[in-house]
């Protein structure tokens, strides 16, 4: 992923993420399958209007070019910007849908209850869509009831980063801050922060709360939710310590805001990042974050390994984007074999080929391409992917793979964006000091355990 295109999916998520917490909703839920026809065979026209996407950069280009190809009868019109929610419920309650829209897996069953979004069901079975060939994780996001919302595009999972330099003035190695010790990441954290005038001047460790409170939970052997999406486990002791562990790393370097203020005021996506400035010792993050690196401070002092977890596995929690097609989409049969192409193994197969030109004449490091195309992902690997482990690059890369095939996610519910905002708010109420995490836990177990008890309701009444 590009600079340009990571700062684009960055703004996009946190743009979802807060218009999803409006509330705004549409109509009664649909969850029986469309009465579209959809058939691989056939000779498609008419228009077609996309929704969240851009083609930012030559990965995005090449799968939308091809996509055109395929729908050679097509007119195929982008409209500008990412998903904006409020706009397309409002479309869809209007009967003014998109024909697609491409968004963040986490919302499409939120999108799935409230009916915004149709089932996918004959689409897969009309155009042969290989869900074999997708990531588990990845479709079980987009699933909801025994039907499938959305296609699974990009898959993004985290990876260790840590300053060694600063590792090495402190006494340590990747070992002690890989997560696979909370004892050894405190210390680390404690050893690595140092303070100028009064001030933060360095942050040791960053937990990334409130985004990463699941990796920790299931690093700590605990789950948000059940299996089968229906109870919240809020409450439960290794969600109440994986909160005190990561909110305790804030506090012991002046508090959460301390630390915020400060991050927010490296230049993240350029030469003056964190690392490249020497003024954090480790996080976790994203492995788009990897090319951001490579590409704005290639010489900075920056190393990588697997986030695991305290057993010593690698752990990433899952999350990605997705398309769907809206109720009352004008031309479903297009939007279906549009999805299809841009997230087939040949289109990613060409996308990455395009890439590896691009790094090449930039003089850069393929990285790889982390998609819901599990068959995709290993085929670009096999190809195209030269990972050097002696150099901080290529462990990079051998790291971001491991984290892609020992990643987890957690299970699509009708009330996603509800629980999502239940355990957020909690977990701020605890690194703002407003609360302590068994109480703002406890607190946001009823919250969620009612939005999913009345979305389940909601859910099966009208299915």
């Amino acid at each position: 992923m590009s600079a340009k295109a990571a700062r684009t999916a960055l703004l996009s998520v946190l743009s979802v993420a807060a218009l999803a917490l409006s509330g705004c909703a549409t109509g009664q839920a649909n969850h029986q399958t469309t009465s579209s026809s959809f058939d691989s065979s056939a000779q498609l026209k008419g228009k077609l209007t996309v929704m969240g996407f851009g083609t930012g950069d030559e990965v995005a280009t090449t799968r939308f070019d091809n996509a055109k190809a395929a729908l050679s009868g097509v007119q195929v019109n982008l409209l500008k910007g990412s998903l904006d929610i409020q706009q397309f419920l409002s479309s869809v309650a209007s009967g003014q849908s998109p024909d697609i829209i491409y968004g963040d897996r986490g919302q499409i069953d939120s999108f799935a209850a409230r009916g915004a979004v149709i089932p996918l069901d004959d689409c897969i079975s009309g155009e042969k869509i290989d869900t074999s060939s997708f990531r588990k994780t990845a479709l079980d996001q987009v699933s909801l009831n025994g039907h499938v919302y959305g296609i699974p595009e990009f898959n993004q999972v985290e990876i260790t980063m840590a300053n060694p330099v600063l590792l090495k003035q402190a006494g340590l190695d990747m070992a002690d801050i890989d997560g696979s010790s909370w004892d050894k990441i405190t210390a680390a954290s404690q050893s690595l922060s140092k303070t100028k005038d009064g001030k933060l001047a360095v942050i040791g460790y960053d937990s990334k709360l409130p985004d990463f409170f699941p990796l920790w939970v299931k690093a700590n052997g605990g789950s948000l939710i059940s299996d089968d999406g229906k109870k919240a486990t809020l409450d439960s002791p290794e969600v109440v310590q994986a909160l005190t562990f990561a909110a305790a790393i804030y506090q012991k370097q002046g508090g959460f805001g301390a630390v915020k203020a400060f991050r927010d005021s490296a230049d993240f996506f350029g030469k003056g990042n964190q690392f490249a400035s020497n003024t954090l010792g480790a996080m976790a993050m994203e492995q788009w974050y990897v090319n951001i690196l490579n590409d704005v401070s290639p010489k900075a002092d920056v190393d990588f390994t697997t986030f695991k977890d305290r057993q010593g596995a690698p752990l990433s929690f899952s999350s990605g984007s997705a398309w769907a097609i809206p109720k009352g989409s004008p031309n479903p049969g297009a939007a279906c074999r549009f999805a299809k192409s841009m997230t087939s193994t040949d289109s990613w197969m060409k996308a990455a080929a395009a890439r590896v030109q691009a790094r090449e004449k930039d003089g850069k490091p393929f990285t790889g391409l982390f998609t819901g195309n599990q068959m995709a992902d290993q085929k670009i690997k096999d190809q195209f992917v030269k990972a050097d482990p002696a150099t901080n690059w290529g462990r990079a890369i051998e790291a971001s793979y491991t984290a892609n095939e020992s990643s987890f996610a957690y299970p699509a519910n009708p009330a996603g964006a509800e629980f999502k905002t239940a355990w957020q708010d909690a977990v701020n109420h605890v690194i703002n000091g407003q609360d302590q995490p068994a109480s703002a836990l406890a607190k946001a177990q009823q919250v969620a355990q009612k939005a999913l008890d009345a979305g389940w309701a909601q859910l099966n009444g009208a299915g």
